[in-house]
Order: structure tokens, then sequence, then C-alpha cells
């Protein structure tokens, strides 16, 4: 009996290895080395590690903001050879334009990005009602004409996380996005993220600090090395779906979170991870 062919990862690293300027690469002082990795499409992943390990430099490579030095990445199997167009970022700061309203905040990259930018004027009331309808799916209805001034933090993040969906991407990358945020706003946008991706099935790709948000969100945590960063760890993470804020304190998710944080612990201590880890050699 014959099998189709595996398809093609949504997001494929081979070999991948980047030094900021030339004289860094001549004297081999790399920000991440030797990354190979493979993401299937709608797959949601996570990247925790130390600070300063390169995790925000892949997040630059990913977005194709930055070129490796050596190697080559694929996204949506096309080489990455610029900035994409197909992806949407949010970060720890929001970064609302404070003379905009949230509606007006949201459509910026319809407003910027092609093929919107040129037909933004003649479509603008489709791509207002568009966003219109994103803001309610956050919970920010009544508020799409107030200003960034008139919001609280976590409202703020809803409306940097919608103006990263607005152009519909295929892929979104979040870097440290709810870091700034109390507990209780943070794990109610860890369901709002959770719903959103559930229903669109973009890939996603989450840079954080804290072990229970990738656990309760991804389908896989890989763990990065100290700088020079590579991945050392990948754990898939099989609790079913769809995950309730209640599987954080059930005996299966914090076993999780404690084992990652042995990893990391043993990577501060400086080994490659904890003994029983599982070592990423792709």
């Amino acid at each position: 009996m014959t099998t189709s062919p595996a398809p093609h990862p949504f997001v494929h690293f081979q070999d991948v290895w980047l030094a900021y300027n030339d004289e860094l690469l001549q004297a081999n002082q790399f920000a991440v080395e030797e990354i190979n990795l493979k993401i299937r499409e709608g797959e949601f992943i996570a990247i925790v590690g130390p600070s300063g390990c390169g995790k925000s430099t892949f997040m630059k490579l990913t977005t194709g903001l930055r070129m490796p030095s050596i190697g080559k990445i694929w996204i949506d199997n096309q080489p990455v050879t610029g900035p994409l167009k197909i992806s949407g970022m949010a970060f720890q700061s929001p970064s609302l334009l404070p003379w905009r309203t949230t509606v007006d905040n949201v459509l910026l990259p319809l407003e910027i990005v092609e093929p919107y930018r040129s037909s933004f004027s003649q479509k603008r009331k489709e791509y207002e009602e568009r966003a219109r309808r994103l803001l309610q799916k956050v919970g920010l209805a009544g508020y799409e004409d107030k200003f960034p001034w008139e919001l609280s933090g976590g409202m703020q993040q809803r409306a940097s996380i919608c103006r990263a969906l607005i152009h519909e991407p295929k892929m979104l990358l979040l870097d440290e996005p709810f870091g700034a945020l109390d507990a209780f706003t943070r794990e109610e946008l860890w369901c709002i993220l959770r719903d959103l991706w559930t229903e669109q099935q973009f890939n996603v790709i989450l840079v954080t600090h804290d072990l229970r948000e990738s656990v309760f969100l991804a389908d896989t945590i890989y763990v990065m090395s100290k700088s020079p960063g590579r991945f050392v760890v990948r754990r898939d993470i099989e609790l079913p779906r769809p995950r309730d804020l209640e599987v954080t304190y059930t005996r299966e998710f914090t076993d999780i979170v404690l084992e990652l944080r042995g990893h990391i612990g043993a990577i501060r201590q400086g080994h490659a991870a904890a003994t029983d880890a599982p070592v990423i050699g792709q």
C-alpha cells in the first residue's frame, strides 16, 4: 500500500546560524546557532529559556527582519528573503498610537500592507466592520471609538492582538505579549488567544518567560540554551483541548511546568538540560 508524502512544514529552519555583523561572523560569535525546526501548519508553539538566550532574535529571523548568516528558512513553502506579509506581531508593549481611536489603531496594518493598502479608501467601511467584529470577539464591544488612554493595559493588549490579526495573517508572532499584565488579566487573555486560534487555526509562535502560559496555550514547547541560543529541549504538550483554566491546577499540568523549570535551571547552571531531557538533534 502506498502512502501519501508528508506535507511540507509551514515553518522550516535548516541549520540556521546568525551573527549580527560581519565582524562577529568572522569571530564565530553567533546570537543563535544550529537552529533546526519544523512546524506544521496550524501548530501553536512556545519558546522559553533564560533571558538573553536569543528568543527575540529567533522571532526576527522568522519574520524576515533578519537574514541568517548560515542556513535557510522557508515559511509556507517559500524561502524567506525579506519581511513577511503573511505574519502579524504583538509585543509586550501594545504601542497604540495615542491620537487614533481603538478601531483606527486596529485598521493601521490595512493602511500600510498590500494588497489592502491600494484599496483601503474604497473598502474602508468593509475593513472597519471587520475590525469592529474582531474587537467584539476579544471583549472590547463599546470601546471601539475610545482612545488608548481611555483603556486599561489589558484592553490595550487586546486591541494590539486585533491589530496583529486584522489582515488575516497565516502566522501570529507574540513576543512576551502578556508579561506586563496582572495575573488575572493575563489568564483572561490566554483564553481569548486560545479561542481566536481555535477558530482560525493560524500558526502561532509565542515567546514567553511564563511557563504556565506556555503549557496552557501551546502544542509544543521549545527550550533555548544560553547565548548563543539553540533549541535543546522539545516538549510536546498532550493535554487535551479545549483547555480551560481549571487544567492549570491539575497535577499533570504542574508536573510539566516543573519539568520545564528543571530544564531551564540546568541550563542556567551550565548544563545542556536536565539529565532526562529530550535533547533535540534533528
